[in-house]
């Protein structure tokens, strides 16, 4: 009994450190990301970041896109996922894969016939070129995830529902959407982090200075201050900020929504 404690305590000290040695190696490019920002004027790079009058332009850009590239992946993903999941839909199966080959391909490879797109579009300098590109490629791993919810949601509650007269977008509405809280946190998230830290379509895409998004800020900065590294990892810094916060803040939710959507 007592080998078998110790034994149990070995492997608990090994797995910690273990688990230590690679939250340092992950936290070590912030810590460096910090440290640089820091250099020269300290806090003043901060100041002179955030004072400097294009800052703001950036990060409206970026939150209108966040925000319209959320809302648009979370309604499509729920409803995608609940036609996919509970109803009867001719095919289904197929649609499915197709729309899973989106995870297949990179970003990059499609930036060919997109910038063909928006140029026949005329959508140059416009949300709307990054807004409907990146929810195309945040959609298949959301849908994918929140169908693998739906799928563990017992059918017996949407028929309980439709006894009681719901239609099909009631019982969604009213049934599905209140259980699936996990889920949407991390559809919410993901379309977050798909549309904040787009860089390459927002550099194809928004040529005009005052369209630009936050992810251009340090580009933006390193023209503006040469040499001064402290002020272009400053501006890194901010950047990274909101993902930080939003992470902290909704971590249970996201934690949940992963493990229990992952899984079949």
């Amino acid at each position: 009994m007592l080998t078998q404690s110790n034994s149990k305590t070995k492997t608990t000290v090994l797995a910690q450190l273990l688990l230590t040695i690679l939250a340092a190696i992950f936290a070590a490019p912030l810590v460096i990301m910090i440290a640089v920002s820091l250099q020269g004027e300290g806090l003043g790079n901060y100041a002179a970041v955030l004072t400097h009058p294009a800052i703001p332009r950036f990060f409206l850009n970026s939150l209108i896109i966040s925000a319209c590239t959320i809302a648009l992946v979370f309604c499509i993903t729920l409803l995608a996922a609940y036609a996919f999941s509970k109803l009867e839909l001719p095919a289904k199966g197929t649609l499915l894969n197709l729309i899973l080959t989106g995870l297949m391909i990179p970003s990059v490879a499609l930036i060919v016939p997109l910038f063909l797109i928006v140029k026949s579009l005329g959508l140059f300098n416009h949300y709307f070129s990054l807004i409907g590109p990146i929810c195309a490629f945040t959609l298949p791993f959301t849908l994918l995830l929140s169908k693998n919810f739906m799928d563990d949601l017992p059918n017996q509650l949407l028929d309980a529902a439709r006894i009681d007269g719901c239609g099909s977008f009631k019982a969604l509405l009213f049934i599905l959407v209140p259980l699936c809280k996990p889920m949407s946190v991390v559809v919410v998230i993901w379309g977050f982090l798909n549309s904040w830290n787009e860089y390459f379509l927002a550099l194809v895409f928004m040529r005009k200075e005052t369209m630009q998004t936050i992810t251009q800020a340090p580009q933006f900065f390193t023209d503006a201050y040469s040499s001064d590294t402290g002020k272009i990892f400053a501006a890194l810094v901010l950047i990274s900020i909101p993902v930080v916060v939003l992470y902290l803040c909704l971590q249970k939710y996201f934690e949940d929504g992963m493990t229990t959507g992952s899984v079949k």
